[in-house]
Protein backbone atom coordinates (compact mmCIF):
# COMPACT_ATOMS: atom_id res chain seq x y z
CA UNK A 1 0.00 0.00 0.00
CA UNK A 2 1.40 3.38 -0.96
CA UNK A 3 1.45 6.36 1.36
CA UNK A 4 -1.12 8.94 0.29
CA UNK A 5 -0.28 12.29 1.83
CA UNK A 6 -2.40 15.38 1.47
CA UNK A 7 -0.07 18.31 2.05
CA UNK A 8 -1.24 21.65 3.36
CA UNK A 9 0.48 24.87 4.36
CA UNK A 10 3.17 24.51 1.70
CA UNK A 11 6.00 26.98 1.19
CA UNK A 12 8.98 27.03 -1.10
CA UNK A 13 12.47 27.97 0.10
CA UNK A 14 14.78 27.95 -2.90
CA UNK A 15 14.45 24.55 -4.60
CA UNK A 16 13.05 22.94 -1.41
CA UNK A 17 9.35 22.68 -0.62
CA UNK A 18 8.13 22.38 2.96
CA UNK A 19 4.68 20.95 3.64
CA UNK A 20 2.55 19.77 6.56
CA UNK A 21 0.52 16.56 6.61
CA UNK A 22 -1.01 14.01 8.99
CA UNK A 23 0.66 10.62 9.13
CA UNK A 24 -1.18 7.30 9.36
CA UNK A 25 -1.54 7.64 13.13
CA UNK A 26 -3.06 11.12 13.01
CA UNK A 27 0.06 12.99 14.10
CA UNK A 28 0.99 16.24 12.40
CA UNK A 29 4.26 15.87 10.48
CA UNK A 30 6.32 18.22 8.35
CA UNK A 31 8.44 17.33 5.36
CA UNK A 32 11.16 19.09 3.39
CA UNK A 33 11.79 17.85 -0.16
CA UNK A 34 14.11 19.20 -2.83
CA UNK A 35 12.59 19.56 -6.29
CA UNK A 36 15.86 19.87 -8.20
CA UNK A 37 16.51 17.16 -10.82
CA UNK A 38 18.57 14.19 -9.54
CA UNK A 39 18.80 15.58 -5.99
CA UNK A 40 16.63 13.14 -4.03
CA UNK A 41 16.70 15.02 -0.69
CA UNK A 42 13.63 14.62 1.49
CA UNK A 43 13.14 14.31 5.23
CA UNK A 44 10.24 14.20 7.72
CA UNK A 45 10.23 16.18 10.96
CA UNK A 46 7.96 16.59 13.98
CA UNK A 47 8.54 20.36 14.12
CA UNK A 48 7.81 22.86 11.37
CA UNK A 49 10.85 24.91 12.37
CA UNK A 50 13.13 21.90 11.87
CA UNK A 51 11.77 21.32 8.38
CA UNK A 52 12.25 24.98 7.47
CA UNK A 53 15.78 24.96 8.86
CA UNK A 54 16.61 21.90 6.75
CA UNK A 55 15.21 23.70 3.69
CA UNK A 56 17.29 26.80 4.35
CA UNK A 57 20.55 24.92 4.90
CA UNK A 58 20.15 22.34 2.10
CA UNK A 59 22.75 22.48 -0.67
CA UNK A 60 22.15 20.47 -3.82
CA UNK A 61 24.99 18.31 -5.08
CA UNK A 62 23.21 17.51 -8.33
Amino acid sequence: MTAYRRFRDRIRIGPVQVGTYYDGRGREMHTAACTAPRCGFSADYHDRSAAELAARTHRCHA
